[in-house]
Order: C-alpha cells, then structure tokens, then sequence
C-alpha cells in the first residue's frame, strides 16, 4: 500500500487542521500546502507532520 495517511499542521499556530493521503513513493518528501487555518484566520503555509 502506496497510500499514507498524514497530518497537516500550521506553521504559524502549530494548529492540526487538516489530515489527508499521500503517496509515499510519488512525493517522499514532506509537503508544504497553502491552506485556510481557522485558529488563525486566514490562509497560511500547512506543512506536513508525523
């Protein structure tokens, strides 16, 4: 199985929003996603964590 599960945290209020999948052996290193965090109100840079 190709497929990981991961987490996505906020890299200004360390915040976990968002969980989703990834292939491992496509993108081995980690990803850094621009998306909508509510704590902080706006759209900031999510990157992934274990």
């Amino acid at each position: 199985m190709a497929r990981e599960k991961i987490i996505l945290a906020c890299s200004d209020c360390k915040n976990r929003n968002y969980f989703t999948t990834k292939n491992k052996r496509v993108h081995p290193e980690r990803v850094e996603w621009k998306k909508y965090c509510p704590r902080c109100d706006k759209h900031v840079l999510h990157k992934e964590t274990k």
